[in-house]
């Protein structure tokens, strides 16, 4: 019988016959941190008694979350995570240096490792073919220590995404109709694992956004095969030597299996206060968004900006709205710089913030006031997931986010073209 891509990269990293169910034990091939789970992760690292990291060089700090720092407290818990890194070899990326989970996938994960970070999105470097996922600060203490964890091999869900994208459809809509399919809890504890011809035709920016957001529906991880797209991204990233292909057996067996035609789909939004509550662009026309959010970790790379680019270009957006783009890393800044595209945006009333997580979290930039509306190309949307549980956050495409913005209401991007 075979395995799936879960299975199968469990089975290599842990040396034995891994299947649906089995606990196993893994090496793990890089571990990180963030800003804002950092702290706590390290305290528990130093509570345990460890003397140094397993593998210094791959146990990375990022700051990203708090970036720059909004406060004097939070200055403080940088200044801790920058000690530690000093005193033990850690590589750190400082304010300003990129969203750790895109980093992450530009120049660390490979396919087939096991990747583990204190933070729910690390699932994004799972579009590389890594099992990539989010645990507890108490687990990622001990895999910084000991280099290795523990694991339950999840059962599979696969999902085959067939046809081709109607225009201003992107891979945004299909994971929130997905989301909005199976659930908030749908696939929880379990691979989501993406394959069909529209997957083997989508570029590694719709995939990295695709597995982003796979925990969203409550996933372990969200893995894409290693594909003749993934050797290119890497080659491109100038990591060509880490290219492995991986894929699932073809007789690998699945708890579920879920077809969907990508050329039947529209433009998606999922509304306040779940991200499974979705509905198409078209029926929300009516609802006022005082601010538009293009960027983060799921949709903040080079094609998102161009996407928007491209809808906002020569034009205004509305006086009622603000519009605020969050690069996800310093490379994608200046190539966005190069290609026109952070012109064009400024050009559009735009105001860049830093590279760094931005309003997602609702920590600073770009809070909500009471009543406040935004639609964000973020993934999450529960009430005060941008500071204020008095507001109201909606999630949608970056074609979305960009006619939105010119319109002041929910906008369908095919209404605007």
């Amino acid at each position: 019988m075979g395995k799936t891509l879960a299975e199968k990269i469990l089975s290599r990293k842990s040396r034995s016959d891994a299947r649906a169910g089995d606990i196993v034990v893994c090496g793990v091939d890089l571990v990180f941190v963030q800003d804002t789970t950092g702290p706590l992760t390290i305290r528990q690292y130093q509570a345990s008694g460890f003397k140094q990291l397993a593998n210094p060089g791959k146990t990375i700090i990022f700051f990203d979350h708090a970036s720059p720092s909004p406060s004097g407290n939070l200055a403080n818990d940088h200044l801790f995570l920058r000690q530690f890194a000093g005193e033990t070899g850690a590589p750190k990326y400082d304010v300003g240096e990129g969203v750790c989970h895109q980093v992450v996938a530009e120049s660390f994960a490979r396919p087939g490792d096991i990747v583990v970070g204190a933070d729910s999105h690390t699932v994004t470097a799972g579009a590389l073919g890594a099992f990539a996922t989010g645990m507890g600060s108490s687990d990622v203490a001990i895999a910084m220590g000991l280099g290795k964890t523990w694991f339950r091999v999840p059962e599979s869900i696969r999902v085959v995404a067939e046809g081709q994208f109607q225009k201003c459809v992107l891979a945004k809509d299909l994971i929130l109709h997905i989301i909005g399919l199976i659930g908030a809890d749908g696939a929880t504890y379990k691979s989501l694992e993406f394959c069909g011809e529209a997957v083997a035709a989508m570029p590694m920016p719709g995939r990295f956004t695709i597995a982003n957001m796979a925990v969203e529906a409550g996933a372990k991880t969200g893995l894409f095969a290693a594909d003749e797209v993934t050797r290119q991204y890497l080659e491109d990233e100038g990591r060509g030597g880490d290219y492995q292909p991986v894929y699932p057996d073809n007789d690998a067996v699945y708890e579920q299996n879920i077809t969907i035609d990508v050329s039947k789909l529209e433009p998606t939004v999922s509304r306040p206060h779940a991200v499974d509550n979705t509905a198409p662009a078209r029926e929300l026309r009516e609802v006022k968004i005082q601010q538009v959010v293009i960027g983060t970790c799921t949709n903040g790379r080079l094609e998102d900006l161009a996407v928007a680019a491209a809808i906002l270009k020569g034009k205004k957006h509305h006086p009622g709205t603000r519009l605020l783009i969050v690069p996800a890393s310093p490379r994608i800044l200046q190539q966005a710089i190069r290609a026109g595209y952070i012109q064009t945006l400024i050009e559009a009333g735009a105001l860049i913030l830093p590279v760094g997580c931005g309003p997602c979290l609702g920590v600073h930039q770009g809070a909500l006031g009471n009543g406040e509306s935004c639609l964000s190309t973020a993934n999450r949307n529960f009430q005060g997931r941008m500071g204020n549980p008095e507001a109201f956050v909606y999630l949608g495409s970056p074609a979305t986010a960009a006619a939105t913005a010119l319109t002041g209401q929910i906008t369908d991007p095919r209404e605007v073209i």
